[in-house]
């Protein structure tokens, strides 16, 4: 059967020295964006036009989304300790690996983000007059990132 277009609910994440599927197991993965940054120049006396040049590539946060675990959850913990901690410290990174898998559960595309951390972690609103679960927000910026 024809794979393409692939579904976007069926993915996989592994983070570098995380063991364990259930750490890895988010509902939702956005910020797969990089952008091409652009500078605009004016040439001499004249404003009828700007030259538009390229410049360095930007990258979005990575954000993940998924319902709240325990504290003591490897991911959890590496979050806790970077966002506490104080900018003395060395932040520990870490390669987050994010797989879109097919019908048998292949990979059809993979996406290695490099060097990342986390920069902020939140929970969704809590409410008494709604029965819903407890969405964790957890993003990361990172060097760059790779397909593939």
């Amino acid at each position: 059967m024809n794979e393409f277009p692939p579904v976007a609910f069926y993915f996989q994440l592994s983070f570098s020295g995380v063991s364990g599927n259930v750490n890895a197991a988010f509902k939702e993965v956005s910020g797969l964006t990089m952008e091409m940054g652009i500078e605009e120049i004016t040439e001499g006396d004249t404003n009828s036009f700007k030259h538009r040049v390229p410049t360095s590539v930007k990258f979005s946060n990575l954000v993940l989304k998924r319902g709240l675990v325990s504290k003591d959850s490897e991911i959890i913990v590496w979050c806790l300790k970077t966002l506490n901690g104080n900018l003395e410290d060395a932040i520990e990174t870490k390669n987050i690996v994010v797989k879109l898998l097919g019908e048998n559960g292949s990979p059809l595309k993979s996406w290695n983000f490099i060097n990342a951390w986390p920069v902020k972690w939140a929970t969704s609103d809590l409410n008494s007059m709604n029965n819903e679960l407890l969405i964790e927000t957890l993003e990361f910026s990172y060097s760059y990132f790779e397909v593939i």
